[in-house]
């Protein structure tokens, strides 16, 4: 009873937080969405009526898994690129590997936009790439080769998290016990073998909370599509933005927003399923 009420005690601060910070507004948002319109009379009246113009708006529903499908190639490729780092820094860094840790988060202390914008440089009509393609004769004129499309939106958020996601593989692969590779090897196991009958499944906890951490909020992103990714690398957050700033429309950009929760909720249920969440946090 006593490690219950300590337990009581230290996590009522967070939950009142989460419940006045993100439960209420979440409410607040739902009960809007139900609403006629944003302002004047219309705004005590109750329909249904935007649940149906979503419903029946392909361009919506279309554009939601455009950036479903961006954020989950984002993901995997993130992961493909972190793995390899975080294996590195624990099996092979040795006294070097706070030392690379370190300098791999450094770029992470930059302004979130001005990376975003160095990229929007670098694939720019006279950026980095485009003097190495035409220098090396790959290339002509000085119109843009990757920006303003999906792939500028996906290579700058694949640049973005990458060394967010090397965090949570680097701790997983850290939590490895070396005694099972050693028993793995004793038992005629190659690297390779050793790598995937042991370090490979008991990382994968690292592997889903990489993957998760980087597929929820891309699937909402609008910041990297307007600067790099121009009207063919738009994606749902943009429109929800629109919906809220310039329609106005706040029925319709809440409906859109609680449409975009369920979408991130469900890898959340289906990894539920198969991985404790416990593992995930690595507890």
């Amino acid at each position: 009873m006593e490690n219950r009420s300590r337990i009581a005690i230290l996590i009522t601060p967070s939950v009142l937080f989460l419940a006045v910070l993100f439960l209420l507004p979440l409410g607040i948002m739902a009960l809007f969405s139900f609403r006629a319109g944003t302002f004047g009379p219309e705004r005590d009246i109750f329909t249904l009526q935007h649940y149906r113009e979503f419903l029946e708006n392909s361009a919506f529903q279309r554009l939601l898994w455009r950036s479903v499908r961006v954020s989950f190639w984002v993901s995997i490729l993130t992961v493909l690129l972190a793995y390899p780092v975080a294996y590195f820094l624990v099996f092979r860094a040795g006294d070097l590997r706070l030392t690379l840790l370190t300098i791999i988060i450094v770029p992470a202390w930059v302004s979130y936009l001005l990376r975003v914008l160095s990229w929007k440089v670098i694939l720019g009509s006279s950026g980095a790439l485009a003097s190495l393609l035409g220098w090396l004769g790959l290339s002509e004129g000085s119109l843009p080769i990757l920006l303003y499309n999906p792939t500028a939106v996906t290579i700058t958020l694949v640049y973005v998290w990458v060394p967010f996601v090397a965090l949570p593989i680097f701790a997983a692969l850290e939590r490895i016990d070396p005694d099972l590779l050693e028993a793995a090897f004793d038992l005629g196991c190659s690297r390779l073998e050793a790598f995937i009958r042991v370090t490979l499944p008991l990382s994968l906890p690292g592997v889903i909370a990489g993957f998760l951490f980087v597929f929820i909020p891309t699937v909402g992103e609008y910041v990297t599509p307007a600067l790099v990714g121009g009207p063919q690398g738009i994606m749902f957050g943009n429109i929800i933005l629109d919906q809220f700033l310039s329609a106005l429309n706040w029925p319709m950009g809440s409906l859109m927003s609680l449409a975009m929760l369920l979408v991130v909720l469900l890898p959340l249920l289906i990894v539920s399923r198969f991985v404790r969440l416990s593992d995930l946090a690595g507890v």
